[in-house]
């Protein structure tokens, strides 16, 4: 039989594929093949979505979907009716993490690890899944398995351990409900059928039938507040657009994801630009560990946000929203959209809106696929365009050059849904809440060795300690506000104030109690970051990496003076040299610990002015078990 060189000749029309007929194939040549595996469902996913590259995300998820994998074939089909290089797609594939190129089994656990996993005891949980499943972490049982792999923070830190499978969430994890698991997910069930107690609110509702609870502890004035819906759009349309802009920037409204931009300056600037069309991107990827307060407004006050966007989409002259929703909120996918059907029927969303002659507005929901690096807003952006998440250079920034290249308007989840409410009730009423330069509530994510785990809506200018008051936190020895990319502080801290002014935070608090290894969730926050990196560029690639081995020196008892100073200048060039804000902050677990907790550095310390890296007696010793094993 001739070699064929060449890739394989794939012709798209009714869906028939002509593949090499590798063994024995009659006259040495093509064998046609209609095969659903390899050619004729891929292509159908394509055109269901319209063939359009820029659904190369919705694709690939479907494809994942159905095949429990995206292969090299099923690559070179997609690339081939979008009319695309192949790598391109294969690009995007192996760059998120629920995105895989061949399948992890029959059906996948995804079981989330990190700090808060670890001190909610997942660990147990993870040996109790292999040895009831016979598969190993991180290794593919093959076909007809069950595969364990392990995921980052999936935004359930107040109910660990917590699990995916096929995008089902499991909280609260015992060795009991793994059995459960197991046994039916051996039987071919499917994991649906194991929600049999549901959350509460509207995750008890028909459309989300979910096990997972609001932990909805403290509701505030703003995001949690009765209202009804649709006087804050219907007040918006009634006045001038530039009207609209001023009344938000009277507000003092501030970005909540963590960096804290004038919301009403960042609309004013989109509008500005004189290109259209013009975009509202809401950034619902909520990826920082220890932070799940945005599934819960997705849950309980998906209208408020859907307003914000759309009262965004009237200041700034735009006529079309997207909702990036990140994976691991898949399951609320449904009950977004039947809200957003609803605000269509009312006259909330579509044509006219609000009786307002020539003010149309979409909004669509995009699905990430596993990224925590897609919660920086150029990244996303990249990602909602069909592409690999990579952060962009600025400038350009996305209010001149953002989706598709148009002037875009980023803002966060509970932002939109604040900046509803201030048009609803005016700048004046927003700006009596919370303190002179930090205006409204903040929405906080609490976990850890807490009692009432949960989100709490407190104005601004709450105290760590009326925090950890409410929370129920006895015995505590430090707290990471702002997850792992924020500050871990100390008790003598807990009087101060979180607000823009004093300590800034996206919403995630982790309450780290007396008697826990401070530095082993220095180290799980460190591996977090070395996982997540794009790797685009060397400080935070290659830097995170190097400073997790003196972490690890110092340890394993072999640090000195030495690698304090190396760890405290290595961190410096990270923070400064990174491309993107996760690189600029990526070194904070180790930074902040060594100004706040030296003393729990330096008594691992040696007297020694040096000791190498590389321990040569540890590896010879190895070398000699393994030479003569017992």
């Amino acid at each position: 039989m001739r070699k064929l060189s060449q890739e394989p000749k794939i012709t798209l029309g009714p869906h028939p594929a002509y593949l090499p007929y590798q063994d024995g194939a009659p006259n040495g040549g093509f064998m046609t093949l209609i095969h659903d595996r390899i050619v004729a469902e891929p292509v159908k996913i394509v055109e269901n979505h319209g063939s359009d590259r820029h659904h190369l995300m919705d694709i690939l998820r479907d494809i994942q979907k159905k095949f429990g994998c995206v292969d090299k074939v099923a690559c070179g089909v997609v690339a081939k009716v979008l009319g695309i290089h192949k790598v391109e797609v294969e690009g995007v594939v192996s760059f998120y993490h629920f995105l895989t190129r061949e399948q992890k089994g029959s059906t996948t656990v995804w079981l989330s690890k990190g700090a808060v996993p670890s001190i909610s005891g997942v660990i147990d949980i993870a040996s109790e899944f292999e040895i009831l499943t016979g598969s190993k972490f991180g290794v593919s049982p093959g076909n007809s398995g069950i595969g364990l792999e392990w995921t980052s923070c999936i935004g359930m830190n107040d109910q660990e351990p917590a699990c995916l499978i096929d995008d089902v969430v499991f909280t609260k994890l015992t060795p009991g409900k793994v059995a459960k698991i197991v046994a039916h997910l051996k039987k071919g069930g499917h994991p649906r059928e194991l929600v049999t107690s549901l959350g509460d609110g509207n995750n008890s509702s028909l459309i989300i039938r979910s096990m997972v609870k609001n932990n909805l502890r403290h509701p505030g004035d703003v995001i949690f507040a009765e209202r009804e819906i649709g006087p804050a759009i219907r007040k918006a349309v009634a006045m001038e657009p530039g009207d609209v802009i001023a009344e938000v920037k009277n507000s003092n409204l501030r970005g909540r994801g963590g960096a804290g931009f004038p919301t009403g300056l960042k609309w004013e600037f989109t509008r500005k630009c004189e290109r259209t069309p013009r975009y509202v991107v809401c950034n619902a990827d909520e990826g920082e560990p220890g932070t799940f307060k945005d599934r819960v407004i997705l849950t309980e006050r998906p209208e408020l946000v859907f307003e914000g966007m759309v009262i965004c989409g009237y200041a700034i002259g735009a006529e079309e929203g997207i909702l990036y929703l990140r994976g691991e909120y898949e399951y609320l996918r449904a009950h977004l959209e039947v809200v957003l059907m609803r605000m269509r029927d009312a006259n909330l969303l579509g044509n006219n809106i609000g009786g307002k002659e020539g003010f149309d507005f979409e909004i669509k929901i995009q699905v990430g696929a596993g990224a925590y690096i897609c919660g920086e807003e150029t990244a996303l952006i990249e990602s909602a365009e069909g592409k690999r998440g990579e952060p962009r250079d600025r400038p350009p920034f996305p209010v001149t050059d953002g989706y598709m290249n148009q002037p875009t308007s980023v803002n966060n989840v509970e932002t939109l849904a604040s900046a509803a409410r201030v048009i609803e009730n005016g700048a004046v009423w927003f700006t009596s809440i919370g303190t002179e330069k930090s205006s409204g509530t903040k929405v906080l994510s609490i976990s850890g060795d807490v009692d009432h785990p949960g989100v709490y809506e407190y104005p601004f200018g709450v105290t760590i300690n009326e925090l950890l008051e409410t929370a129920g936190v006895k015995n505590v020895m430090a707290v990471q506000v702002g997850g792992p990319s924020g500050k871990c502080i100390g008790p003598a801290m807990f009087d101060r104030k979180i607000a823009f002014e004093d300590l800034a935070t996206g919403g995630s608090i982790i309450v780290i109690g007396v008697g826990r290894d401070l530095l082993q969730i220095v180290h799980d926050f460190m591996e977090f970051f070395i996982d997540e990196s794009c790797g685009r560029c060397t400080p935070c690639r290659v830097g995170n990496v190097l400073l997790l081995n003196r972490l690890k020196k110092i340890m394993n008892g072999r640090g000195t003076k030495s690698d304090i100073d190396y760890m405290k200048s290595l961190g410096r060039v990270i923070t400064q040299m990174s491309r993107c804000g996760m690189g600029l902050t990526s070194s904070n677990p180790v930074i902040t610990t060594l100004e706040n907790f030296p003393e729990v550095y330096e008594k691992l310390l040696n007297d020694e002015e040096f000791i190498p890296e590389y321990d040569l007696e540890k590896s010879i010793q190895l070398g000699r078990e393994a030479a003569n094993p017992r």
